[in-house]
């Protein structure tokens, strides 16, 4: 049991679906809520949904606002898809980043992280802006030696600090260098989908400097499926363990409206779905996270039911799941 100051539980009425379905079948019928100020996770299923509800990093970058919904929409499109899996979920409910105070915040979902993994575990995390990957890095790291990162993402975000040194949704992987360099520790960092056009000559710097792994979006259109998960395989056998980050933005706007940064020349959902496999088959995830979710931008629910589909796909994957 935890206390945190900006939690809030889940509201089980998120994850309803048809009331025909057989049991079983959808993902609705595999989840339990849990009020992790009140419940203990001893004996728990092997696999947490846990949001982080803000904004705040999006608006110190100067972006559209709206993430902080995301997580609460992202639920109802889960709960309503089938569910090929045998395993039961649990939601161990929200930090919400209500108050300006986006450190706390992340201090506090970072321990809601750890204390997950600390029961053995895996976290699948709901943002919000992508400043969830600070603390969601920070809760897994003291599990995982040799923990690798891999985001698919238009961005970098690798922005040193500003003179306020106030993180926003653009510095998470700098904090995390930042935090590795500390401790004496490799930063191991792939980014997959960058936009040359969204990314400055600076940041390619920074990412070179810093012995970044990254293919543009470009690259991922013109090259072979081959030739792509061979740069993955190269990345991913450095590494006993992976937290894998999607930020929605990296996708087309025609697929993902509702984010923060739409991107004109963004990546086909086919494009991204043989390298999440590929990413989930290692059998080394510990943790997932999907940010920028913005329900008051999307249009007919297209980004949100991406990110369900996505959050879906992962999970009946038996090679995540270790069914």
């Amino acid at each position: 049991m935890l206390k945190l100051l900006h939690y809030e539980a889940t509201t089980p009425a998120l994850w309803q679906g048809r009331a025909d379905s057989l049991p079983h079948e959808r993902f609705f019928q595999h989840v339990k809520c849990v009020d992790i100020r009140r419940s203990s996770l001893k004996n728990a299923p092997q696999i947490a949904f846990a949001g982080f509800c803000s904004d705040e990093g999006i608006q110190r970058n100067e972006g559209r606002l709206g993430a902080k919904k995301g997580p609460y929409q992202l639920r109802q499109q889960l709960a309503k898809l089938a569910c090929h899996s045998k395993m039961s979920f649990i939601d161990v409910g929200n930090v919400v980043c209500d108050d300006g105070d986006l450190e706390t915040a992340q201090k506090e979902f970072a321990k809601l992280i750890h204390h997950c993994h600390q029961e053995g575990i895996k976290t699948i995390a709901f943002g919000g802006g992508h400043e969830i990957a600070w603390p969601h890095f920070q809760g897994l790291q003291p599990h995982y030696p040799k923990l690798g990162i891999i985001n698919i993402d238009a961005h970098f975000d690798l922005r040193p600090l500003p003179p306020s040194q106030l993180g926003t949704s653009g510095t998470p992987f700098w904090q995390i260098h930042q935090h590795c360099e500390a401790l004496k520790q490799a930063f191991g960092y792939c980014c997959l989908g960058i936009q040359p056009a969204g990314n400055t000559r600076s940041l390619f710097k920074r990412a070179q400097d810093l012995g970044v792994k990254y293919l543009t979006a470009e690259q991922i259109n013109l090259e072979s499926l081959a030739w792509q998960t061979a740069f993955l395989n190269d990345f991913m056998r450095q590494y006993d363990y992976l937290y894998l980050t999607i930020c929605l933005d990296a996708f087309a706007e025609s697929a993902a409206p509702g984010v923060s940064a739409p991107q004109a020349l963004g990546l086909s959902p086919w494009q991204v779905a043989p390298l999440l496999k590929c990413i989930a088959q290692s059998g080394k995830v510990v943790g997932i996270d999907i940010a920028e979710l913005s329900p008051p931008l999307d249009s007919e629910q297209k980004t949100s039911r991406l990110a369900a589909v996505i959050i879906a796909e992962l999970l009946n994957l038996k090679e995540y799941t270790n069914e």
